[in-house]
């Protein structure tokens, strides 16, 4: 079997593994200068947060608090699934696990070799400090060896529409992967993600 490069990292495991307590959720505050934007609206704290993490090598996304709760249902639903992303020589499987407010991305192959002791090659934490003002801040963290901005956001973009729920044959996925593992085929979602790129 052929073990495509861009992986070769990640098919250590991890250093150690992270008591519950160390796994604690991320403040906003760790990163973010809060009083800052107090005073501001949603559209304003948008363009701060696209403007502050414009030259740095993660991703970053405001979403609408609602879409925010549609997905946080769906990831205590499903908090484990599937993404294919797009590689030189075909797809490559890219696992997904949700916990709290946190989504950790790990190649497949990964996994299959270390479970949970697989490194993540994406981490985004979605920040739900400002919820009141109806938005939830995310940002996404991942490893350059493995995945660039185009593949980390192609991942993120993917969760989205399937945990968003508005889409109601990726949701069928979803809950297929979820509740009927042995119906579930892979090749659905390379379809699924073929269409969104002809369309």
């Amino acid at each position: 079997m052929c073990i495509d490069k861009q992986f070769s990292s990640v098919l250590n495991p991890k250093e150690k593994l992270k008591e519950p307590s160390e796994a604690k959720g991320k403040a906003l505050s760790d990163i973010f200068k809060l009083e800052l934007v107090e005073d501001k609206d949603a559209r304003d704290i948008q363009t701060i947060w696209e403007e502050y993490h414009k030259n740095k090598q993660v991703i970053s996304a405001t979403i609408p608090r609602d879409t925010y709760a549609n997905l946080q249902d769906n990831m205590k639903l499903s908090p484990t699934f599937l993404f294919p992303l797009p590689r030189s020589q075909g797809y490559e499987f890219v696992m997904c696990q949700s916990y709290g407010n946190t989504v950790h991305f790990t190649p497949l192959l990964a996994y299959q070799v270390h479970k949970e002791n697989a490194p993540e090659c994406l981490t985004m934490v979605h920040y739900t400090e400002l919820a009141e003002k109806g938005i939830i801040l995310m940002r996404g963290e991942y490893d350059k060896n493995v995945l660039d901005s185009q593949e980390a956001q192609c991942l993120a973009n993917q969760f989205q529409m399937y945990y968003s729920g508005k889409d109601a044959t990726k949701l069928q996925l979803l809950q297929t992967f979820t509740k009927n593992p042995d119906t579930f085929k892979h090749m659905d979602l390379i379809a699924q993600l073929e269409n969104i790129s002809l369309s």
